[in-house]
C-alpha cells in the first residue's frame, strides 16, 4: 500500500513539473542586429507556435475581408473607375491620408500592384496639391468625390506615402509620370523640407529636426506626435534620397531621443500629442491622454528596434509597456490613460490597441510578451463602424508579426 501511495504522489509530481514546464515558455529574444543588415525578419506567429498555412490563411482572409468584403460591413476599400480607389474612414465618413499611405504600404508588402497604382493616383489626383503655399504636399482628408475637406497637411501621410513609394520602386521597378515611384517619393521628401512658407512649413522643425504635428504656421506647428516618429523610416531615406541625406541621419536621432523623453518612466506610456521636449501636450482633452494616436507608439517603437537595432532602450521601454497593461489584465484592460496609468475618457476594448501591443512583442524579452500574442491571435478582424482604423492596424500587425513587413530597397 505504501509502495502505490508513494508512486502514486511520483506520478502527481512529475505530470505537475511537465505542465509547470508546458505553461512558462520561453521568453523572446530580440536580435541584437536589425533585419535590415541581417535580411532575417522574425516571424513571432510561428515562434509563438502557428504553422506556415495558418499565418497566411489569417492574412489571406483579413485582406480580402477589408478590401473585397461587403460593402457596408466589412471592406474599406473601394474601387472609383477603372484605374482608382480609396480607404473610407467609415466612422468619419471620409478619405485620410493615413488610411490611403496605409492602405498602399499593405499593397506592396503583399505585391498587390493594382491595388497600389489605384489608392495613388486617387491621391494624387484629389489630394495632391499643385500649387500654392501647400504645393507639393496632400490634404489630410477629402470626400469621396474627392473635395479635399482640409488644404493642410497630415504629417504621418506624408511620411508614410514616401516609404512605401521607395518600397514599390524595389518591387516592381518604376515607371512613367506618377508611377515613377522612386522620383515621386523624392518629391515628397523635397517638399517636406524645402516647402513655400509662405503659409506651410516644413514638415520637420528646424531646431529639433523633429516631425511637427502640422506644417502649417502657428501652434500646430509648434508641437509633435510620438506616432509620427518614424527612425526607421528615416534611416533608409537617409540612404536612398537624392538629397538631404544627412539630416534624415539626424532625424532619426532626434525621433528615438523624443521616445525617451516622451515615455512615462514607470508605464512606458506616451500622449497623443507632445511638446518636442516630450512633455504631453496641453490643448485639448485628446492631446494629453494616451489614446488613439499613441496605440501606434508602440509599433513603431518595436519596429525601429526590429529593424535597426539602433537603441536597447526600446527592449526596456517596450517590456515597461507591456508590464502596464499585462497588470490590468489581458482581455480586460481598457483603451484611454492618462500616461501616469490612470483611467481618462471612454474605456472600452479596441483592436487596434490589442494589434499594437501585440507588435510591441518584437522589441521585448519578457515572457508575458506572448499573452499578447494570444490575445490578437484571438481578436476577429473588425466589422461595422470601427473597422477603418482597428482593421488597418490588425492587417499591418499581421504583416509584421509574421515576417512579412519588410524593407524593398530601390536600385
Amino acid at each position: 500500500m505504501l509502495k502505490i501511495s508513494f508512486l502514486l504522489t511520483l506520478t502527481l509530481f512529475l505530470l505537475s513539473v511537465h505542465a509547470t514546464s508546458a505553461q512558462a515558455p520561453e521568453p523572446p529574444q530580440p536580435p541584437e542586429e536589425g533585419a535590415f543588415f541581417t535580411g532575417e525578419y522574425r516571424n513571432l506567429l510561428a515562434e509563438w507556435g502557428l504553422s506556415e498555412d495558418e499565418i497566411q490563411a489569417r492574412i489571406d482572409s483579413t485582406f480580402q475581408q477589408l478590401f473585397y468584403g461587403d460593402d457596408a460591413t466589412e471592406r474599406v476599400y473601394y474601387p472609383v473607375g477603372d484605374d482608382m480607389a480609396y480607404i473610407e474612414d467609415i466612422n468619419s465618413g471620409d478619405i485620410r491620408s493615413e488610411g490611403m499611405s496605409y492602405g498602399m504600404m499593405i499593397a506592396v508588402q503583399l505585391d498587390k500592384q493594382e491595388e497600389f497604382n489605384r489608392l495613388w493616383t486617387w491621391a494624387h489626383t484629389y489630394m495632391h496639391h499643385t500649387e500654392g503655399a501647400y504645393a507639393g504636399y496632400f490634404c489630410w482628408h477629402a470626400r469621396a468625390d474627392g473635395t479635399c475637406l482640409s488644404a493642410n497637411p497630415a504629417s504621418d501621410g506624408e511620411i508614410w506615402f514616401t516609404t512605401a513609394l521607395f518600397f514599390a520602386a524595389a518591387r516592381w521597378g518604376n515607371g512613367e509620370g506618377i508611377y515613377d515611384y522612386q522620383a515621386q517619393a523624392n518629391a515628397i521628401l523635397n517638399t517636406m523640407l524645402h516647402a513655400d512658407t509662405r503659409l506651410a512649413t516644413t514638415l520637420f522643425d528646424a531646431e529639433t529636426n523633429l516631425v511637427v504635428f502640422v506644417p502649417t504656421k502657428g501652434p500646430v506647428s509648434e508641437f509633435t506626435d510620438p506616432s509620427y516618429q518614424a527612425p526607421h523610416y528615416y534611416e533608409l531615406w537617409a540612404r536612398w534620397a537624392d538629397q538631404d541625406n544627412e539630416f534624415w541621419v539626424a532625424a532619426a536621432e532626434a525621433a528615438r531621443q523624443h521616445w525617451r523623453n516622451a515615455a512615462h518612466p514607470d508605464t512606458g506610456l506616451m500622449s497623443n500629442y507632445t511638446e518636442f521636449d516630450g512633455d504631453p501636450k496641453i490643448w485639448d482633452s485628446y492631446s494629453e491622454v494616451f489614446y488613439a494616436d499613441s496605440w501606434r507608439s508602440a509599433m513603431m517603437v518595436a519596429m525601429d528596434y526590429a529593424w535597426f537595432a539602433a537603441d536597447s532602450w526600446q527592449i526596456e521601454q517596450t517590456n515597461r509597456y507591456l508590464s502596464f497593461f499585462h497588470n490590468l489584465g489581458i482581455g480586460r484592460y481598457t483603451s484611454q490613460f492618462q500616461i501616469d496609468g490612470t483611467p481618462a475618457g471612454n474605456q472600452h476594448r479596441a483592436g487596434g490597441l490589442i494589434a499594437m501591443n501585440a507588435v510591441a512583442a518584437l522589441a521585448s524579452n519578457d515572457v508575458i510578451a506572448w499573452d499578447f500574442i494570444e490575445e490578437f491571435w484571438d481578436t476577429p478582424t473588425p466589422t461595422g463602424q470601427y473597422r477603418y482604423y482597428d482593421g488597418l492596424l490588425q492587417l499591418m500587425a499581421l504583416l509584421q508579426l509574421s515576417g512579412n513587413f519588410r524593407i524593398y530597397a530601390p536600385v
